[in-house]
């Protein structure tokens, strides 16, 4: 059997080594820390489960198809729900709205809350659509790099509609071209964040984002967002997936411009016809492959957004919100021009807040919540000083107490902090990003390090720094596109 070595058992790296195992190939999976997941980890502090990073889940047809791989039911190998509530949205002028998770419910439901008229979110909807029925199999679902990719008739025939993705104007317009109320917008703006990017500057073709929650659901796993990494890890190993923790690797090892396999930290070399990375291609390129050329050149891409995110275990249960919670600061655009061109943050982040114990109870204990609390932040770890982390809980603490209506820090009973730097150091992702390279672009997509390098054989990437980007989702896509190419 052909050997292949993966490097990071990240979401993306454990799916990888799901579909090559399937198709017969010798799997060995080395990783650096004590388990799997990569940014998809949980912790317990003080009897509080946290899901350390992703808190939203949606396409499970992606694990359902690597569970089938394997030759499970889906049904009985991975339980999960769909919501009925998408998320709770607090503005600043006190206008509160939960998302329904039907389209027409939630134009419904939009029109009552913030008097944005129901038929312009119907209208809004009917466009995402078909910029994803245009975009989503030319961008997310085969290598861009690939010239057989653009003579395929499928691949063609959305090429011919590419007029239709509106990738000539900003998010922020388009959607202000939709939308007469600013709250509206400001809601769909928010989708830019999904994959690190700025609203007022990436374009209207973002907006297909919206539709994986609005047209495809949004989900909770039974027990949390972890099970999701415990399902590949386990799947992987009935496979026969050999995985090597605490194993870091030093170098990717070739010759006459064909992989050879590895070395590893211990100075031990390991053999293989086939290598995977699904460490950050910077980091790839910078250290396993001493290309420092190659290295500068992804440097220059501007970095996704980060994340700045505060676990608490809450003594208390607030009623008011629910699984997902959204507390919109008053300028969004001041907030993005910090971010992307200052490397700051703003006096006043938007805060996002996932409770996983409102439906799995055991995350906390009785009568108590955990609050996984997370604000945008600039892949710019020198900025997050002590002091700076610090100032930041405070203006949270300040905005949650003034919308919630009461001393939020009074309920805090135990803290742990995840900083852009925490993330670098601890996931490998260069300076933090969570998504690699932003999409501030209408090129961006093409500019994003592909699946494969070009002069060494039998060398691929996969995971959220090379194509098709971050999140669960688009992690899972480039496993299966970089398993496309190596079958």
């Amino acid at each position: 059997m052909t050997k292949v070595i993966i490097i990071g058992a990240g979401v993306a790296g454990l799916a990888t080594a799901i579909r090559l195992s399937a198709k017969g190939y010798n799997v060995e999976l080395y990783e650096k820390n004590e388990g799997p997941g990569g940014k998809l980890r949980q912790k317990t502090i003080a009897n509080y489960r946290f899901d350390l990073g992703p808190s939203l889940f949606t396409r499970p047809d992606l694990v359902e198809e690597l569970i089938k791989l394997a030759g499970k039911n889906p049904a009985d190998y991975f339980p999960y729900q769909r919501l009925s509530t998408l998320c709770h949205y607090f503005y600043p002028n006190g206008k509160v709205f939960h998302a329904p998770a039907t389209v027409s419910a939630f134009a419904s439901a939009l029109e009552k809350a913030v008097n944005e008229p129901s038929e312009n979110t119907l209208a809004f909807f009917d466009y995402a659509l078909q910029i994803n029925k245009v975009a989503g199999s030319v961008f997310l679902n085969q290598s861009l790099h690939k010239l057989s990719t653009y003579l395929k008739k499928d691949t063609l025939k959305s090429m011919l509609q590419l007029h239709k993705i509106d990738a000539f104007r900003t998010m922020d317009k388009a959607n202000k071209s939709f939308f007469v109320t600013p709250e509206a917008v400001q809601l769909f703006n928010r989708y830019a964040t999904y994959n690190g990017s700025n609203p007022y500057q990436t374009p209207g073709t973002l907006n297909l984002i919206s539709t994986l929650e609005m047209q495809d659901g949004a989900y909770f796993p039974k027990h949390g967002m972890y099970q999701i990494t415990q399902t590949l890890f386990e799947l992987g190993k009935e496979l026969g997936v050999v995985y090597h923790f605490n194993t870091g690797v030093k170098k990717i090892n070739e010759t006459n411009n064909k992989v050879t396999g590895i070395t590893l930290e211990s100075e031990e070399a390991v053999p293989a016809e086939i290598v995977v990375s699904n460490m950050d291609a910077f980091f790839s390129y910078k250290h396993l492959l001493n290309n420092t050329s190659k290295a500068q050149k992804i440097d220059k891409l501007e970095r996704s957004g980060s994340a700045l995110i505060f676990y608490w275990g809450m003594n208390a249960v607030f009623k008011e919100l629910d699984v997902h919670n959204i507390f919109f600061s008053a300028n969004y655009e001041k907030e993005f021009d910090h971010m992307f061109k200052l490397g700051t943050m703003s006096d006043d982040p938007t805060v996002y807040i996932h409770i996983s114990s409102k439906i799995n109870k055991e995350d906390a204990p009785l009568g108590c919540e955990n609050w996984f609390v997370m604000v945008n932040a600039p892949a710019n770890p020198a900025y997050f000083t002590t002091e700076t982390v610090a100032r930041i809980k405070q203006q949270i603490v300040a905005k949650l107490s003034q919308m919630l209506g009461t001393d939020v820090a009074s309920f805090i009973e135990c803290e742990e902090v995840l900083t852009p730097g925490l993330i670098e150091s601890r996931t490998m992702s260069y300076k933090g990003a969570l998504y690699g390279t932003a999409s501030n672009h209408m090129f961006s997509a093409f500019f994003r390090p592909p699946n494969f390098d070009n002069k060494i054989q039998n060398l691929y990437f996969c995971g959220g720094s090379v194509h098709p980007g971050g999140g669960i989702p688009l992690c899972l896509l480039s496993a299966k596109i970089t398993d496309d190419l190596i079958s």
